[in-house]
């Protein structure tokens, strides 16, 4: 017999809606640069799938990621999903029912369609005209059978630059299996993973819904309800409930699943290792991201090496400590670097300092080999490495490195002349021939991580002048929005000059990136021709730099053939990144970037200048009221046609019968004489300001003037007006192109 505590809890359990979700997949050690997006990709789809299958009301997805591990939870996702309710409509009322209102066979046999009973249907007027209708309710499932059907597809569809594929049982990988992923079918989405695949073997799926396991197999993988520890220090089979003791029970097994508390455990342990000694650790924010998601129960150790090491390039020894082992470079005070080294290591401590041995030998042996590179290296001029390029492949259509040396140099010397006037043009030009030379270094061919780099520390070891020595060692810069571009004029024309080599070169051979490819990173290469142009407040052409580097290439191989639709594509690709460097960088509203390129964006530094000044007078209260007088001039002349609007020059003031479009003439002709002075001058918030001043006089015109008069001729005069003010008016910014409210 049921006792009244049993009865309360059955009905409690009967009548909740909502219960947690958990979600964890266990497998190998993913990369550790992959995770943070995998993380997100997650969390996106969870959101996707949760809310088509209205599961998620709202609530909030939580993401973790680690080296072997991806996790969600949701506080409370509905059990059970709403019934849904859809009208369907059927023959004509004269068709479904006879005159005495009886149900005809057409009736019927709708309603038997649809699974309800005669007596359920309903007439639903239309426009045209009476129908028989029902009401088709589809009941909700639950939502453990609806989630064993997500998961799985979740799984799948997380995206990576590479992926293994299942064939065979147990979690192991096909042994031919590792590369890109295979196009999905209809089929492989219906099961969820008929040809499963991941990044890595997965060994462990925890699916929890209110507890319950949610049953379904990934790779022959079965989820359930375990996890697993630490691989060295934990346990295996660890059992839990969701996520109110998913953490509890991995942090007792040596597992920290918030890549936050593993980002504060590791600064923790730095700092303290760092006040013992008076030490500092080199700031590394990308290195520190990097060991955050590579540990998952992480400790720092001190290391130690040779100070005889320290007469090496500080570059070079932080360049293998960072990039070959990832170890954290050691500052004393002043800023140089100690004969020390951090490592972070995925164990709770070293035992007996064996594993500090153990990285102190492996560092001393990488330091060795950098010591003999750079003394042999040195041997030789750099200078005598350029017919060494010969023999480096560029691109196989484009030819070798030393052909685009040459390349580089024609460029440089474009550019000095038309945008760097102030630079002398034998060291531009022996910068350029120089930057490429240590590719066959070496150093370079050991740690390429150096390159450009280690070539301008040579050419300052061997007497080349400063300036040729910063340039070659910079002329790679900016590799993104937030790296400093070349610390001198000389490096930023380098820099200018391999990067239109390498956008010309790529878009005349057909390498444009597609989707997420990039594999020569011309966007970054376009990125950084728009931060150099801005941040050295170049003037520069972009069709005319564009014509010279493809004119460039046509010159060293007439088989190009370049033409003006592949350099407008080119140009378009890079102000479309410039469009991004606007809006991520300096925070200009998209509608102001429309508005300035509208006018023309073929020199960025005076784009950048325009925008500018159109956002300091966004604000002011003649502008967005005149923004939309010019939106309404521009839809009058689009809708009238190009047949009604004449020639600017056609326009004739003395057929201007009414007061108010003789004032806006008036206005519109003082305007633009001191809009064009302060054109002139580059001062184009005065300019604007001017403009806006035109507000009245265009409300006036009108309030007061029929554009679309009876008179064809008087018509044809005031759209030609109109016409003469947005092409007048729009050479700083195209007002028609700004969102207001109004227009909103």
């Amino acid at each position: 017999m049921k006792t009244m505590a049993t009865a309360k809890f059955l009905a409690a359990k009967k009548t909740k809606t909502h219960g947690e979700f958990f979600f964890e997949i266990g497998c190998e050690e993913i990369p550790a640069w992959m995770i943070p997006k995998a993380v997100q990709e997650l969390k996106v789809l969870l959101e996707k799938y949760f809310a088509a299958a209205g599961l998620l009301d709202g609530a909030t997805v939580q993401v973790f990621g680690g080296p072997r591990r991806l996790a969600a939870s949701i506080d409370a996702v509905r059990l059970h999903q709403q019934d849904t309710e859809k009208e369907i409509t059927g023959p004509v009322k004269a068709v479904a029912f006879d005159a005495a209102g009886a149900a005809t066979k057409a009736a019927q046999g709708f309603a038997a369609k649809q699974g309800v009973p005669v007596e359920q249907l309903y007439i639903r007027s239309t426009p045209r005209g009476e129908y028989v209708a029902a009401k088709q309710v589809t009941p909700g499932r639950a939502a453990l059978e609806v989630l064993r059907e997500i998961l799985p597809r979740v799984m799948q569809e997380i995206s990576w630059p590479k992926n293994m594929r299942w064939t065979s049982g147990a979690g192991a990988p096909h042994a031919a299996a590792a590369g890109p992923a295979p196009a999905e079918t209809d089929a492989t989405r219906a099961a969820g993973a008929a040809v499963p695949r991941f990044i890595r073997p997965v060994r462990w799926i925890v699916a929890l819904l209110d507890g319950r396991v949610i049953p379904f197999n990934f790779a022959d993988v079965r989820s359930g309800n375990k996890t697993n520890g630490h691989r060295f220090l934990g346990r295996e089979g660890i059992l839990v409930s969701g996520a109110g003791n998913y953490r509890s029970r991995l942090k007792s097994n040596f597992v920290l699943v918030d890549p936050a508390e593993r980002l504060a455990r590791i600064t923790a342990h730095l700092q303290k290792l760092m006040e013992k000694g008076g030490l500092c650790i080199h700031p590394d924010a990308g290195l520190l991201d990097l060991v955050t998601h590579l540990n998952e129960f992480p400790s720092a150790i001190l290391g130690n090496f040779d100070p005889g090491f320290l007469d090496l390039p500080r570059e070079i020894l932080i360049t293998v400590m960072r990039d070959h082992q990832k170890y954290f470079a050691v500052e004393k005070k002043g800023g140089s670097l100690a004969p020390h080294f951090v490592a972070i290591i995925n164990l709770d401590r070293d035992r007996a300092g064996k594993i500090q041995h153990g990285h102190e030998r492996v560092l001393r042996a990488r330091f060795a080999d950098a010591r003999f590179f750079w003394d042999a290296d040195l041997k030789c001029r750099l200078a005598d490495n350029l017919e060494k390029l010969k023999q480096v492949v560029y691109e196989s259509k484009l030819g070798t490195y030393f052909a685009k040396v040459q390349r580089m140099r024609g460029i440089s010397a474009w550019l000095v002349k038309h945008a760097a006037a102030s630079c002398s043009t034998s060291t531009v030009d022996r910068a350029a021939e120089l930057a490429k030379c240590d590719l066959v270094s070496g150093m370079v061919r050991e740690f390429p991580e150096l390159q450009g780099i280690v070539g301008g520390l040579y050419a300052r070891a061997q007497g080349e002048l400063e300036e040729v020595a910063d340039a070659v060692y910079d002329h790679y810069r900016p590799l993104s929005l937030d790296e400093e571009i070349p610390r001198n004029l000389t490096g930023c024309v380098v820099a200018l000059a391999d990067k239109l080599d390498a956008l010309a070169g790529c878009f005349a051979v057909g390498r444009i990136p597609s989707g997420s490819s990039d594999p020569f990173a011309l966007r970054r290469a376009a990125t950084g021709i728009v931060k150099i142009v801005l941040e050295r407040r170049l003037t520069l052409s972009l069709h005319h730099a564009i014509h010279a580097a493809f004119r460039a290439l046509h010159e060293q191989n007439a088989a190009f053939k370049i033409s003006p639709a592949l350099e407008k594509q080119l140009r378009d690709f890079i102000l479309d990144r410039a469009r991004f460097a606007f809006q991520q960088r300096h925070a200009f509203a998209y509608d102001e970037i429309n508005a300035t390129f509208a006018a023309g964006a073929d020199d960025l530094l005076d784009a950048a200048d325009r925008l500018a000044a159109l956002r300091a007078i966004r604000r002011t209260p003649d502008f967005e009221p005149l923004a939309v007088a010019f939106k309404r001039i521009r839809n009058i002349i689009e809708k009238a046609g190009p047949a009604e609007t004449g020639n600017v020059e056609q326009f004739d003031p003395a057929m201007l019968t009414e007061d108010a479009e003789k004032a806006l003439y008036a206005a519109a002709q003082e305007v633009a004489r001191h809009a064009a002075e302060h054109k002139e001058s580059r001062r184009y918030r005065q300019a604007l300001e001017n403009i806006s001043s035109l507000r009245p006089a265009v409300d006036r015109f009108f309030d007061k003037v029929m554009v679309m008069a009876e008179d064809p001729a008087i018509r044809k005069n005031r759209l030609t007006l109109l016409a003469g003010l947005l092409k007048e008016f729009s050479t700083i910014a195209d007002f028609s192109e700004i969102v207001t409210e109004k227009s909103t």
